[in-house]
């Protein structure tokens, strides 16, 4: 086995794999050349069998997985689609946020201005994600606040604009976040730390966690 899967393995058996997808690193390939290199193509080349399941934006961190043989990806696909997973981020916030909430606010993609995506109350899908303050302290002199995130819809930066929208920008985020809230971490502080679903073999149901890395 390879040092990168050595070093990312969390879960593999005969149906799918865990793996733990660092930072700054694409789940699959971009339009252009130079964002050819992904989780994807990577792991394509070390064991060919493996299957797109789903996605992690570049910058977010953590739990990942992918099919090894046609049913897997099928069943845990689906569980993905009909919302029958169970999926719980981290991520470190601007400002001093307390309490526990929901905010359900559709998320859209704002075609004048790619990549970034937009809280639009009008539209007609929904976009929900629970939220939990977990502690507070400071970074740089900065009060900033680490929360559990749970989203129940998985729209594309869901979680990224619906903090935004509560006025709690992710640290580090250099698409949703004001200069001083990007500079006060050098990644973006949102990672996928626990998933869980049904085995497909088995249905027993299973999960996996990820340490949090901030």
């Amino acid at each position: 086995m390879s040092n990168f899967l050595t070093e990312h393995l969390i879960h593999r058996d005969e149906d799918f794999m865990v793996i733990h997808k660092p930072a700054g690193i694409l789940t699959v390939p971009g339009k252009t050349e130079d964002l050819q290199d992904c989780m994807i193509n990577r792991l394509v080349k070390l064991e060919p069998k493996t299957l797109l399941i789903h996605r992690l934006d570049r910058d977010t961190s953590g739990i990942l997985v992918f099919g090894l043989s046609r049913w897997g990806q099928k069943s845990i696909s689906r569980q993905f689609q009909e919302r029958q997973t169970d999926k719980t981020y981290q991520a470190i916030v601007a400002g001093h946020l307390d309490g526990q909430g929901t905010v359900d606010v559709p998320v859209i993609y704002d075609p004048s201005r790619p990549p970034l995506h937009i809280a639009e109350p009008s539209h007609n899908k929904p976009a929900l994600t629970e939220w939990k303050a977990i502690e507070h302290f400071e970074i740089q002199g900065q009060p900033v606040t680490r929360v559990a995130l749970t989203p129940i819809t998985g729209r594309s930066h869901q979680l990224r604009v619906h903090m935004q929208f509560l006025g709690h920008p992710i640290v580090g985020d250099t698409l949703y976040a004001a200069p001083d809230q990007q500079d006060l971490m050098p990644r973006l502080c949102l990672h996928a730390e626990r998933l869980s679903f049904h085995h497909p073999q088995t249905n027993e149901r299973i999960e996996f966690i990820c340490p949090v890395p901030f």
